[in-house]
């Protein structure tokens, strides 16, 4: 017996210290990192960014690999399909959060299928309105609005995406009612933004700011807590609606029962990321601020966001076709 526990003992030490090899010699050949969208925006661009870094300091070439469609769930669901080796990630992102309530019959669970590796940035969502439109605060608007129930057109980059539950939230929580006009894409939106065809829109950052530092439109608020760096003279929108959030959050995923040791590397190599001043400074012109800390905390994230927009999802009644 005392035998048999030597040779235990010796066969976990080795399998601990060939695991541990492993990841000291993690990635041994080009790593895939899907982003279920298109190319060239900014999530797009965003992926891009850190790949090249992770490229850079791990020696081995990380790959975007676009993979949209579906909502964003065909790319999600064939990362977390793939063999959990750190040799495929995913690049999480709001729509994750939001989907996972939105659609009914998902095959994944982005909670219980994916291994939280790392968080990226968190930025924020921008309420701007037409230049025609009366309001200059956010208060003006909410009074506009309950003086002129649904007739004001809240515009979106699509049914369920961060803008347009950026949106619901804002009406469940102040009592506005306004009619929601989805588009495919927020390029489309902000045209007709511009151009007055719609009233409101709580856009992405990125998309938007060349448009308000142009003056084309008007912002309100930003959706985040506190004020962002890019647009200072901004209040958040959470200064007059109490309690009010909504932002967009990237992240690094890979498939469920991936290495430790492997994950806990790529996070090491992020948190780096942010120490540096070029990187920091590039994130910044995207209009992010830096999401550190651990997998599990990134875990955390995904947890809370996926709760949070499942009330909203439920409230407002969304569904897709």
């Amino acid at each position: 017996m005392l035998r048999f526990v030597r040779y235990a003992c010796a066969a976990i030490s080795t399998l601990a210290f060939a695991s541990a090899a492993f990841a000291i010699d993690y990635p041994t050949r080009p790593v895939k990192w899907v982003v279920p969208y298109t190319p060239a925006g900014t999530t797009d661009v965003l992926a891009r960014l850190v790949a090249q870094y992770l490229t850079e300091k791990l020696g081995q070439q990380f790959v975007v690999e676009n993979k949209a469609g579906g909502g964003n769930n065909i790319g999600t669901e064939y990362a977390l399909r793939a063999a959990p080796d750190g040799y495929t990630m995913l690049l999480v992102n709001p729509a994750n959060g939001i989907n996972q309530t939105l659609y009914k019959n998902l095959n994944f669970n982005i909670v219980t299928d994916m291994q939280p590796v790392a968080g990226l940035v968190r930025s924020p969502n921008v309420m701007e309105v037409t230049n025609s439109f009366p309001a200059k605060t956010v208060q003006e608007f909410i009074d506009y609005c309950k003086a002129n129930p649904g007739k004001i057109n809240m515009a979106s980059s699509g049914t369920g995406t961060s803008v347009h539950m950026s949106g619901e939230l804002f009406m469940m929580m102040t009592g506005c009612k306004m009619t929601h006009i989805p588009y495919k894409g927020a390029g489309p939106a902000l045209t007709d933004l511009i151009g007055g065809q719609v009233h409101v829109l709580f856009d992405n950052m990125p998309s938007s700011i060349g448009h308000i530092r142009a003056g084309a439109i008007r912002p309100l608020g930003v959706t985040t807590v506190d004020r962002s760096p890019a647009l200072p003279n901004v209040p958040p929108v959470g200064d007059t609606v109490k309690g009010y959030e909504a932002s967009a959050w990237f992240g690094i995923g890979m498939p469920k029962g991936t290495p430790r040791e492997i994950v806990d590397k790529i996070n090491a190599a992020i948190q780096e990321m942010f120490k540096d001043p070029k990187m920091r400074d590039r994130l910044a012109d995207l209009g992010g601020v830096p999401l550190p800390g651990t997998a599990d905390d990134f875990g955390n994230v995904v947890k809370s966001e996926v709760e949070k927009w499942a009330k909203v999802v439920k409230a407002s009644g969304a569904k897709v076709e």
